[in-house]
């Protein structure tokens, strides 16, 4: 886990660790997005790694990815206003960035997450699908969601079980406002990141399953994998991992358990 040295040398080294991996795995390191956890960071810190390029922003707690969402649109359009009437030299800022709900999402928070997130990770139930089905379609929207499965069967997990990822796909599949991607989940927390391996390798042949049994359609939008975190996401994209949420490699360790990153017991309250 790398800590040391500055907010850039550890993105670098975190990208670098990222793309060897894919390499590694016969993939293009392009073809594996990395989220960042921006859980502990400062709001110097986010706008400093938007530029360096980084376009991929993850939060626990609906109220504080609202709030990141909004100081970076407005941080973005001030910059580019800034390029545009010359006051400031060099290439400018993308338009916006993404942002990931990647923590527990309470049901009657669901109105104010859609409003910021690009993709809510963390959806593990019929009826938190079906109340984001109710908001889009008000809204006239469509929303991204990775449904979250139970792939370690630990007890303290959130997620759905693996026997019963099948059905609950099914389900979400047939809402029209409500867009199934893919797959998240989070192994146990192991000094040895080799043990997560079959929480992950037990994930990707449920994303395979699932895929052939037609989830998603035909259009090929089930495409999404999400797992791995700060101390085993090389092991996950080992295991066919194409979105790894990683906090403190980039932003170093800060208060608080250090195996959380995006833990959905550390969402919202109801």
């Amino acid at each position: 886990m790398a800590t040391a040295g500055t907010l850039k040398d550890r993105y670098e080294e975190t990208c670098a660790r990222v793309a060897d991996a894919a390499r590694r795995a016969g993939r293009r390191p392009q073809d594996v997005i990395l989220v960042a956890v921006t859980k502990f960071a400062e709001p110097d810190e986010v706008r400093e790694l938007i530029s360096y390029g980084q376009r991929d922003f993850g939060e626990n707690k609906v109220q504080q990815l609202s709030q990141r969402a909004a100081q970076t649109a407005e941080w973005l359009s001030r910059s580019a206003t800034l390029h545009k009437g010359g006051a400031l030299e060099g290439p400018g800022l993308p338009d916006s960035v993404r942002w990931h709900m990647i923590g527990r999402l309470q049901r009657n928070k669901v109105k104010k997450a859609i409003e910021s997130a690009r993709l809510i990770h963390g959806v593990d139930s019929l009826r938190l699908a079906e109340e984001i089905q109710v908001v889009a379609l008000r809204k006239d929207a469509t929303v991204d969601v990775l449904l979250q499965v139970n792939a370690s069967g630990e007890g303290t997990k959130a997620g759905v079980s693996l026997p019963a990822a099948l059905h609950l796909a099914e389900q979400i599949d047939t809402m029209v406002n409500v867009r199934l991607r893919g797959l998240m989940t989070m192994a146990p927390a192991y000094e040895n990141p080799e043990e997560a391996r079959p929480s992950f390798a037990r994930l990707r042949e449920c994303f395979e399953d699932l895929r052939k049994a037609g989830v998603g359609g035909d259009h090929g939008q089930f495409n999404i994998l999400s797992m791995g975190m700060t101390n085993d996401f090389e092991v996950a994209i080992s295991e066919g991992a194409n979105v790894v949420r990683i906090g403190s490699a980039i932003f170093g360790e800060r208060t608080g358990p250090a195996d959380d990153e995006d833990d959905p017991r550390d969402g919202d309250d109801d």
